[in-house]
C-alpha cells in the first residue's frame, strides 16, 4: 500500500469523523475514559470505525487521542497504556481493511490554558515516546498528531515520532479568528511547523465550524508547501434539552468541505459532532469532483484513419452557432424544466421569449441536483412547438459512457444542435440523499467525445457517418478559488474541442476580464457568452453568495442591495447592477446568458432590453 504522502500527490483523501461524538452518542457518559473502551468495549469502538470505513472514509484514525500515562492515570489506568494503544491500532486496522489507512491518533499532554515550561521537556518527551513507540510498533501507517494548541509541544511530539521511521502530520487548534488561547497566530504556527523537517503534513482541526475553518485554510495555505488536512467541528454546537447539538446538515459540512479542496486541502474529516452520515455525503461528492475521481480516458479520434466524412463547419450547424461565427452578440434566457410533467407553462415562457428576440432557451440539467422533466424532452418540445433554438446542459452525473454518447446521437437525430458540456452537480447536493453519480468522465472528456462524433467517430473509435454536428459548449468560471487550476481546466475543454462557453453568474466584470485575458493569452480564444442573474433581494444575493458553487458576489453589491427594502425595490435594482455588469463586458463578451429568477422571464428580459 502506498504511504499517505504517495496517496496525496495523487488525490485528496478522506479522514474520518468524530470519535467522542459518536460514543456518547452511544450512551457512554462523559466521565468514561473513551480510550480504555478499546479494551473494555472493542466491539463498540470497532463498531464506529467500520462504520467511518463504509462510508467511504479513507483515512481511520486511532481510538487513542488521550492514551498516554499522564492522562490515563487521572482515570487509574497508567498499567493499561499498552494494551490501550495496541488495541486501538488492531481495531483500527480491522476497519481499515486493504485500503484505507490507520493513522496514530495522539493529542496533546498539556492543557491550552497551560504554560508550555522548558523544565517539563525531558518528562513530557519521555510521555510521548512510550505512546508513540507502541502505535508505531503495532503498526500504524501515520502518525496523526491532533488538536495542539502549544507548537513548542507539538513539534517535541512530531521529533520523537519522527524518529520512529513513521510519517508525521501535526494538527493545530485555533479559533475562528485564527489564535491560540495564547493568543499565537495562524500564519505563525504554520509557517513554524513548515521549516520543521521532523513535520511532513500540517491540518487543522476541532475548535471551529466548517466557515471558519475555510477561513483559517484560505490564511494557512500560502505558508507552507506540505500537505494540509482539515478536520472542523459540525458548526457550532447549541444547547437542547440540556446537551450540546451540532445543527449543521451535512450538506453544509460537504459543501465547505469541497471548496477546502477546491483551495488544496489534500485530506477533509471531521472533529467534533461530525458523525458517519456527515462522512459519507462529503465522500461522495469529493470522490466524484473532477481531479479527484479517475475518470475514463478519452482518445481524440480526430487524426485517425477513417472513411472520409464532411466535418459540418461552426456557422452551418444552427443560428446561434452562425451568429458566433460572425461574431454578432447572442442571447439566451435559462428557463428550467418543470416539476411536473405539464410542459405548457414553460412553453409560454419560451414563447414569451421568442416574441421579444432571444436567440436561444437555455436549459439546465437537474440544476442543484433536483429532478424534474428530462431537460432532453423539454428542449425537443420548445423547438418543435416554440420554433426557438435551445442551449441544453448536458452533464456527466447521471449516465454512463455508453448511455451519453446514446444521447447525444438521439438528441442530434431529433434535432437538437446546441449543446451546453458540463460536469453537473453531485446528486448529494440536492433532493436525493440516497442516489449515487456515474461521473465515467467530466466535462473535458465529454468534449472530447462530442468532437470524435462531430469527426465521425464513437468513444471506441467506430465510424459514424454521417458524423453530427453539435455546437459544444462548456462551462467556465472566471471566479473560482483556484484561478490557474480553473484556467488549466478551460483550457482542456478547449483542446478537447469547444467551440464557446458561457460563465457562471457574473457580479465582478473585472474578474471575468482577467479570465479572459488570462485564456487567450495561452490561446484560448473562442467565444466567451457572459451569464447574468438579476437580483432580486439582498436576501437572493446573500444566499448566492454563500450557497452556490462557483458565484462570487462582491460585498460592493451587497452592500447596494441591502439598501433595497422593498420587493419592487429590490427587483429594480436587480436589473440595474445586471444592466451595469453587461455594460462593463459588451465589447468582449460574445453574448449574454440571463438567467429568469424564481421563472420570471420578464426580469431576464428587462436586463437584455
Amino acid at each position: 500500500m502506498k504511504n499517505i504522502l504517495q496517496r496525496m500527490t495523487e488525490h485528496p483523501l478522506i479522514f474520518d469523523g468524530a470519535m467522542g461524538t459518536m460514543i456518547y452518542s452511544k450512551g457512554v457518559f462523559i466521565n468514561t475514559c473513551y480510550e480504555h473502551l478499546c479494551v473494555t468495549n472493542p466491539k463498540l469502538i470497532a463498531g464506529i470505525h467500520q462504520e467511518y470505513a463504509d462510508a467511504g472514509a479513507d483515512v481511520i484514525e486511532t481510538n487513542s487521542f488521550g492514551a498516554n500515562r499522564i492522562k490515563l492515570q487521572g482515570h487509574g489506568l497508567a498499567d493499561q497504556l499498552e494494551a490501550i494503544n495496541r488495541a486501538s491500532v488492531k481495531l483500527a486496522r480491522e476497519a481499515a481493511g486493504e485500503h484505507a489507512l490507520v493513522a496514530g491518533s495522539v493529542g496533546p499532554i498539556l492543557k491550552s490554558g497551560q504554560v508550555f515550561l522548558d523544565s517539563q521537556t525531558d518528562e513530557l518527551a519521555s510521555v510521548f515516546h512510550e505512546q508513540l513507540a507502541i502505535l508505531a510498533d503495532e503498526g500504524v501507517d501515520f502518525f496523526m498528531l491532533e488538536t495542539f494548541t502549544h507548537i513548542q509541544e507539538a513539534q517535541l511530539a512530531a521529533q520523537i515520532a519522527k524518529q520512529l521511521g513513521v510519517p508525521v502530520f501535526v494538527s493545530v487548534t485555533v479559533s475562528k479568528e485564527g489564535e491560540t488561547a495564547k493568543g499565537c497566530k495562524l500564519e505563525q504556527l504554520i509557517q513554524i511547523l513548515e521549516a520543521d523537517s521532523n513535520v511532513d503534513g500540517i491540518g487543522l482541526n476541532c475548535g471551529v465550524g466548517p466557515a471558519a475553518a475555510y477561513s483559517n485554510a484560505e490564511r494557512a495555505l500560502p505558508h507552507t508547501t506540505k500537505p494540509f488536512v482539515i478536520m472542523a467541528n459540525a458548526g457550532l454546537p447549541q444547547e437542547v434539552d440540556g446537551r450540546m447539538i451540532y445543527m449543521a446538515s451535512p450538506e453544509y459540512f460537504t459543501e465547505y468541505a469541497k471548496r477546502m479542496i477546491e483551495l488544496g486541502v489534500r485530506g477533509v474529516g471531521g472533529c467534533c459532532g461530525t458523525t458517519p452520515a456527515d462522512i459519507d455525503i462529503m465522500a461522495k461528492n469529493i470522490k466524484s469532483m473532477t481531479g479527484v475521481k479517475q475518470h475514463v480516458a478519452i482518445a481524440s479520434h480526430v487524426e485517425q484513419t477513417a472513411p472520409k466524412v464532411d466535418v459540418i463547419p461552426m456557422a452551418d450547424k444552427c443560428g446561434f452557432a452562425a451568429k458566433l461565427a460572425r461574431g454578432e452578440k447572442v442571447t439566451s434566457v435559462e428557463i428550467t424544466p418543470p416539476r411536473s410533467i405539464d410542459l405548457q407553462p414553460m412553453l409560454d415562457k419560451c414563447q414569451i421569449c421568442k416574441d421579444a428576440g432571444i436567440d436561444a432557451i437555455n436549459i439546465p440539467d437537474g440544476p442543484r441536483a433536483s429532478a424534474r422533466i428530462s431537460p432532453m424532452v423539454a428542449a425537443l418540445a420548445v423547438e418543435r412547438d416554440v420554433g426557438i433554438e435551445t442551449v441544453l446542459h448536458y452533464c456527466c452525473r447521471d449516465r454512463n459512457l455508453i448511455g451519453m454518447q446514446s444521447d447525444l446521437l438521439g438528441g442530434y437525430a431529433g434535432g437538437l444542435r446546441n449543446y451546453l458540456i458540463i460536469t453537473g452537480d453531485p446528486p448529494k447536493l440536492g433532493d436525493y440523499p440516497d442516489s449515487t453519480a456515474v461521473f465515467d468522465v467530466d466535462a473535458v472528456g465529454l468534449t472530447q467525445v462530442v468532437t470524435n462524433l462531430n469527426h465521425g467517430m464513437d468513444v471506441g473509435g467506430n465510424p459514424i457517418n454521417p458524423p453530427t454536428g453539435i455546437l459544444i459548449g462548456v462551462g467556465a468560471n472566471p471566479c473560482a478559488v483556484e484561478p490557474e487550476r480553473e484556467l488549466q481546466h478551460y483550457m482542456n475543454k478547449i483542446n478537447a474541442g469547444a467551440e464557446y462557453s458561457i460563465t457562471q453568474p457574473i457580479f465582478d466584470p473585472d474578474a471575468l476580464l482577467r479570465f479572459m485575458d488570462s485564456a487567450e493569452a495561452k490561446g484560448g480564444n473562442i467565444p466567451v457568452v457572459a451569464g447574468v442573474w438579476p437580483l432580486v433581494s439582498f436576501r437572493n444575493a446573500e444566499f448566492l453568495a454563500n450557497e452556490v458553487p462557483g458565484v462570487e458576489v462582491p460585498d460592493s453589491i451587497l452592500e447596494r442591495m441591502s439598501h433595497a427594502k422593498t420587493k419592487e425595490d429590490g427587483r429594480k435594482l436587480g436589473i440595474e447592477i445586471a444592466r451595469e455588469i453587461c455594460d462593463r463586458i459588451s465589447d468582449r463578451a460574445a453574448g449574454f446568458q440571463v438567467s429568469a429568477p424564481f421563472g420570471i422571464v420578464d426580469l431576464a428580459l428587462q436586463v437584455l432590453e
